[in-house]
């Protein structure tokens, strides 16, 4: 790979105030980076992840290839459980990429690479996956595509991927990790109310989001709207997500404004989702409901990335993989039992002559469930405005393992202020 021979403790290369304390980043952490964001990709320990995400990509493919198999089925059920399987290890990855790799200056925006590239390849195959099949003879031609990212992360990781922690850290955090045991973590956490109202709020913002994506063809064809601008609202949604996510991302590692910044960004997503759950209930309302959907991803999906940092900050020691991981799958249970309660709120109407659902049945009224999920967001929100309050753990283990630059370093309080940003470490 181009690149990586400069990566030696030796290479030359201009000094910065990281250099001189003893910490180096490699630029070979931009290969994880990239190994962990195409098996986000293509999937919607790193080395175990690529094998199983490929293996499970081929075994679904089989059928398409081999003629002779009298069960397609079973291949592509088997297939997609392994993928299935590979993604629980790499979902909690960019949190702990990001502390191991990274300096303290480019940790928020790994992190919002890392975490961004599962929607974005949702993205992908929602716009993809129509253009390419056409009929059904066009479907092993999309498994074969699709298999190319998880190709392309089984290559790079096996021959690229040699170390699980570079020789120098790249900060005092680094250096000085102290990753309690598994379940000693465990207790922290559920000892750390900070942590506890963070993983709350933001897991049933989770659940709100999986829930909106999942629902809005069918709250939307109820007034009227079709199918196609219902895809487009939601490719809206995730594409302005991904940005949204990027300027708060690097904003965050500029400022370190961890918690100004997720609560500012709820507060506003509150309100775009109250705006979505009265304006989905109108008629011709295209360009209104257009504009909801991306300030919705916009806001939303740019806390995703600060809430994982934020979570590594206010839980320190604990290991950073399991305070990210932990905030998904609280967050994916929160889904189920939102997007239960949601479905139970309906009620069967009299199909009205402007209705487009194709379900065969008369639509469902979905009033009182946009209303209660906007209800839901605004508790998040402003449980977490009021009663979320942390120190920095990290970043103050960090100053304090360098006590001769405090000045370079954020203070230990939850909302820092006027420091000036960290100097760029050398590639």
């Amino acid at each position: 790979m181009a690149g990586l021979a400069g990566d030696s403790p030796g290479a030359a290369g201009p000094l910065t105030l990281s250099a001189l304390r003893g910490y180096r980043a490699y630029a070979r952490r931009w290969v994880f980076l990239l190994v962990i964001s195409l098996l986000s990709c293509s999937n919607a320990t790193i080395l175990l992840s690529a094998w199983l995400n490929f293996a499970g990509s081929v075994i679904r493919s089989l059928p398409c290839m081999l003629t002779t198999i009298h069960d397609p089925f079973a291949f592509l059920l088997g297939g997609q459980s392994l993928c299935a399987l590979a993604q629980t290890l790499v979902i909690f990855s960019p949190a702990k990429l990001a502390a191991l790799w990274f300096p303290e200056h480019q940790r928020a925006t790994a992190n919002m690479i890392g975490t961004m590239s599962n929607p974005l390849g949702l993205l992908v195959a929602n716009l993809l996956s129509p253009a390419l099949v056409k009929k059904e003879e066009d479907i092993p031609v999309m498994l074969g595509i699709y298999t190319i990212p998880a190709g392309l992360a089984f290559l790079l990781a096996t021959a690229c991927l040699w170390e699980s922690a570079p020789p120098t850290p790249p900060s005092a955090g680094a250096a000085h990790s102290t990753s309690e045991k598994f379940l000693d973590g465990l207790k922290l956490l559920a000892r750390n109310k900070a942590y506890i109202i963070l993983a709350v709020c933001f897991g049933g913002g989770i659940g709100i989001f999986s829930s909106f994506s999942a629902l809005l063809e069918q709250v939307l064809c109820v007034n009227g709207y079709s199918n196609e601008f219902a895809g487009l609202c939601g490719a809206l949604f995730i594409v302005f997500g991904v940005l949204g996510a990027l300027a708060l991302g690097l904003y965050v590692d500029r400022t370190k404004h961890f918690t100004g910044a997720i609560k500012i960004g709820l507060c506003l997503t509150s309100l775009v989702c109250v705006a979505f759950a009265l304006v989905s209930q109108l008629q011709g309302q295209t360009v209104a409901l257009a504009a909801i959907c991306s300030l919705f991803g916009f806001f939303g999906f740019a806390v995703a990335p600060v809430a994982m940092e934020l979570a590594v900050e206010c839980s320190f020691p604990v290991g950073e993989g399991a305070a990210a991981g932990l905030l998904f799958v609280l967050g994916q249970a929160e889904g189920v039992l939102i997007m239960m309660l949601l479905a139970a709120l309906t009620v069967r109407r009299a199909e009205p002559s402007f209705s487009t659902c194709q379900d065969g049945q008369d639509p469902l009224d979905w009033k009182v469930s946009m209303l209660l999920m906007a209800g839901l967001c605004v508790l998040f929100s402003c449980l977490m405005v009021l009663f979320f309050h942390t120190p920095y753990r990290r970043l103050q283990a960090e100053a304090d393992a360098n006590p001769s630059i405090q000045e370079d370093t954020c203070p230990a309080t939850s909302e820092p202020s006027g420091h000036a940003p960290h100097p760029a470490a050398t590639l």
